[in-house]
C-alpha cells in the first residue's frame, strides 16, 4: 500500500510563529519604506483612500510591521515559557491569513465600508491574544500575563485610531511597543551578554534589578498617562519622560555594555535599548516645547524599534533553526545601516531642518535596505528545516 502523501501544512515554514511572521514583517516593512521614501522624493503616492499618507505610514509600520514581529516572537516564546506545543500548521496559517487580510484592506480600495475594513483589520490581534492566552492560562504562567495586557491595549488603540483617525492612539501604541522592549530587553540583554562573555572565557555575572525593572515599566505608564491627560507638550510629560530615561539608564549600567562592542549579535540589542533612553530624553524635550513630538518620536520608532526588532529577528531565526549565533558580514552591515537610518531620521531634521525631506528619503531607503537584506539572507533559513534535525 503506498504511503500517504505528507500534508503540505506539515512544513518547517509553518512549524513556528517566527518563520512566517518575521519574513512577512520584514518584506512588508521594506516595501512600506520604499513607498514612503518614494513619496517624499515625489515619485509615489501611498494608498490614501482611507487614511492620509502620514497616518497610513505610521499605522502600517505599527500594525503591519511591528505587530508581525511581535507575533512571531511571542508565538515562539510562549511555547518555550509554557513547555506546550507551539502554534503551528493550520492555526498558524490562519493567523497569517488574518494579518494579510488586514494589510490588503488597508492598502487597496475594495469598496468595503469603513466598518468592514475596521472589523477585518482589527481581527488579527484578538486572534493572536487568544492563541497566546490558552497555553499561558493552561500552564498558569502568571509572569507573562502582562503580554496579554499589552496586546489588549494595542488592539484598543487600533480600533480607536480607525474610528477617530486621531494620532494619539498611535502614539500610545508606540509606547506599548517600547514597554515590551523594556520588559523583554531587561530579561534577555543581560542574559545574552553574560552568555556571550562567558563563551569567550571572560568572567561575567547578571545583576538582579527587580525593583528597577518594575520602575521602568511604571515610568512608561506615567508617560502614557501624560499623553492621554495633557497631550504631547506638558511639564507632566517632560518630567515623566526624563525620569523614565534615568531609570532605564540606571538599568543599563549592569548590562556590561562596554565589553561587547566586538560582538554584533549582542551590541545590536544594546544599541536598541540605548535608543530607548535617547528617545525618552527627546520626548522630555518635546514635553517642554523644545522639539516637535512627532520628530523626536522617531528615536523610539526608527531607533529603538527598528534596531531591537532587527537584532532579535536575526538572533531568534538563527537560534531556533539550529545555527550558530554569529553575525555574517552582511548582517553586521545591516545593523550599522539601521543606526544610520535612525540617526538620519532623528538628528538630521534637528540639526539641518532645511534638508528634512532628504533626511527622510535617505533614512527610508536605508531602513528598506536593512529589511530587504533580512529577507534575502533569512528567507532560505526560515523555509528550510533545522540543521540539527530537531522539529521546526
Amino acid at each position: 500500500m503506498p504511503e500517504l502523501t505528507k500534508s503540505k501544512l506539515d512544513h518547517p515554514f509553518l512549524g513556528r510563529g517566527f518563520r512566517p511572521f518575521f519574513l512577512l514583517g520584514a518584506f512588508y516593512s521594506a516595501l512600506n519604506l520604499l513607498i514612503w521614501g518614494g513619496f517624499y522624493a515625489g515619485y509615489i503616492t501611498p494608498p490614501s483612500f482611507l487614511l492620509d499618507p502620514v497616518s497610513w505610514h505610521v499605522h502600517e509600520m505599527i500594525y503591519g510591521f511591528a505587530i508581525a514581529i511581535i507575533a512571531g516572537f511571542l508565538l515562539t516564546a510562549v511555547a518555550n515559557w509554557t513547555g506546550g506545543a507551539p502554534v503551528r500548521q493550520l492555526q498558524l496559517l490562519a493567523l497569517c491569513g488574518l494579518w494579510v487580510a488586514g494589510r490588503v484592506v488597508m492598502n487597496f480600495d475594495l469598496g468595503l465600508s469603513d466598518v468592514a475594513i475596521t472589523v477585518i483589520e482589527t481581527s488579527f490581534i484578538p486572534a493572536l491574544a487568544l492563541s497566546l492566552a490558552i497555553p499561558l492560562l493552561k500552564s498558569w504562567n502568571k509572569r507573562n500575563f502582562v503580554f496579554l495586557v499589552f496586546l489588549s491595549i494595542f488592539a484598543i488603540c487600533d480600533i480607536s485610531f480607525l474610528m477617530t483617525q486621531e494620532r494619539m492612539p498611535l502614539y500610545i501604541a508606540v509606547m506599548v511597543i517600547i514597554a515590551m522592549i523594556s520588559l523583554v530587553g531587561g530579561r534577555v540583554i543581560p542574559a545574552f551578554t553574560v552568555a556571550a562573555l562567558r563563551q569567550r572565557g571572560e568572567e561575567a555575572h547578571q545583576t538582579s534589578q527587580s525593583k528597577l525593572d518594575v520602575m521602568a515599566l511604571v515610568s512608561l505608564i506615567f508617560i502614557v498617562l501624560a499623553l492621554l491627560l495633557t497631550g504631547t507638550q506638558s511639564v507632566f510629560l517632560a518630567v515623566s519622560a526624563f525620569a523614565s530615561a534615568i531609570i532605564h539608564g540606571l538599568r543599563m549600567r549592569a548590562y556590561h555594555t562596554r565589553r561587547i562592542w566586538n560582538d554584533p549579535m549582542v551590541w545590536v540589542l544594546h544599541a536598541g535599548y540605548g535608543w530607548v533612553i535617547i528617545g525618552l530624553l527627546l520626548i522630555g524635550m518635546a514635553g517642554l516645547g523644545i522639539l516637535p513630538f512627532s520628530m523626536v518620536l522617531h528615536a523610539l520608532t526608527a531607533g529603538a524599534i527598528g534596531t531591537m526588532t532587527l537584532g532579535m529577528m536575526c538572533r531568534v531565526a538563527l537560534g531556533h533553526t539550529g545555527r550558530s549565533l554569529t553575525a555574517s558580514k552582511l548582517m553586521s552591515f545591516s545593523f550599522m545601516m539601521m543606526q544610520g537610518a535612525a540617526i538620519m531620521r532623528v538628528l538630521g531634521p534637528i540639526l539641518l531642518p532645511d534638508l528634512t525631506n532628504l533626511w527622510i528619503v535617505g533614512s527610508a531607503f536605508l531602513w528598506s535596505a536593512c529589511f530587504g537584506l533580512y529577507v534575502l539572507i533569512f528567507a532560505p533559513i526560515l523555509w528550510q528545516p533545522r540543521r540539527d534535525g530537531r522539529p521546526a
